[in-house]
């Protein structure tokens, strides 16, 4: 096997791939990225055997054929070359030497064979979504996935696919994010899966702002063909939590914040939190807003905010960086949040579709 392509072109494809290589695995071959040549260009795949993505890049292929190069060191070597051109030829003990300018080296790889194929995914159930819209998507809702392990269920994107939509929730118990995206779902199509954080954060990587993404669905696998690159990552398997039933039916009180102030007021006020003392206080009087946190061993420190309330004077406290993760991640300008009273959760909404549930904490007066 013999190849010629730029530096740039491949670091750019074994960073599409290699974040999904596994840095903990009894196989070693989980280590390695295979390298393929396709259609005058070359696949590279990656796998930790729950997730798998396959990219493709470009390249002058003089002689075919495939094998497998440690994932983390072929990376930084390529990373450190002194030139454009990089020339990688293959012996048939899957030794890669590598040129490039007056550098040569070479690695020692694995055979192809040993690599495991990612899945082939049964296409009964495809749907296609603007690649714009899925990466806003996730953006506004996966910082609220769960890594507690004991409940696993929680420790992914829930995808419920619903008659012309697809609404993505994140939950971990204390804070749900919810998300709705325009899909070409008809009714007989209906299905809810649980996509694995790592796959999440995998998918977002490789959206950009523009084009489609196709998504197919198994009874245990899910595939997102996008850009020339194929992610497939196993479900959760388990039912995810009614949603819906924490969502507050009617709230008494909205209040209108300009996003960044209120961000940067409550991130400047939690500076004095602790691990003991880790709540901000809200507290709302008649066209003012004031920020408080309080803790003993440390100090304290509050913030007073300009807003539009007329209703009963109100106390709220929040974990900060649950109340700050959907304002870092939003990029409206203005967010309303809805309140019932001092126990009963809080609501985050946009002028789109989108919402943020907050559960509250004690107030220790």
């Amino acid at each position: 096997m013999k190849f010629t392509l730029s530096k740039e072109k491949l670091l750019e494809g074994l960073q599409q791939v290699q974040n999904v290589v596994s840095t903990r695995t009894t196989l070693p071959i989980l280590s390695n990225i295979l390298i393929k040549s396709h259609n005058g260009g070359l696949n590279l795949t990656a796998t930790d055997l729950d997730v798998g993505v396959r990219g493709y890049i470009e390249a002058n292929v003089e002689k075919g054929g495939g094998t497998t190069l440690p994932a983390k060191r072929f990376f930084n070597v390529i990373r450190e070359l002194p030139a454009s051109e990089v020339v990688l030829e293959i012996d048939s003990k899957n030794v890669a030497h590598i040129t490039s300018g007056h550098y040569e080296s070479k690695i020692v790889g694995l055979p192809e064979d040993e690599f495991p194929a990612l899945p082939k995914i049964d296409e009964t159930r495809a749907f296609s979504l603007p690649q714009a819209a899925l990466k806003d998507a996730l953006r506004k809702t996966a910082y609220a996935i769960s890594n507690d392990e004991t409940r696993y269920v929680l420790n992914g994107l829930l995808f419920a696919f619903k008659e012309g939509k697809v609404v993505l929730v994140a939950t971990d118990g204390r804070r749900l994010a919810l998300m709705e995206v325009e899909a070409n779902v008809g009714a007989d199509q209906e299905i809810s899966v649980i996509v694995p954080a790592k796959a999440v954060t995998e998918l977002a990587r490789l959206l950009r702002e523009d084009g489609e993404v196709k998504v197919s669905v198994a009874s245990n696998q899910i595939a997102f063909e996008v850009n020339q690159t194929l992610l497939v990552s196993k479900l959760i398997e388990g039912n995810y939590p009614n949603y819906r039933q924490v969502i507050p039916a009617e709230t008494k009180e909205r209040v209108t914040l300009e996003r960044e102030t209120f961000f940067n007021a409550v991130r400047r006020v939690a500076l004095m939190t602790s691990e003991k003392s880790n709540s901000v206080k809200l507290m709302f009087k008649k066209n003012t807003l004031d920020i408080a946190a309080n803790s003993p061993e440390i100090g304290e420190a509050h913030e007073s905010l300009a807003v539009k309330y007329g209703g009963k004077d109100l106390t709220i406290a929040f974990n900060p960086e649950f109340l700050m993760a959907p304002l870092r991640n939003l990029p409206d300008d203005e967010i309303h949040l809805e309140l019932i009273d001092e126990m009963s959760p809080g609501l985050l909404k946009t002028k789109g579709p989108f919402l943020y549930v907050l559960m509250p904490m004690r107030i220790n007066y």
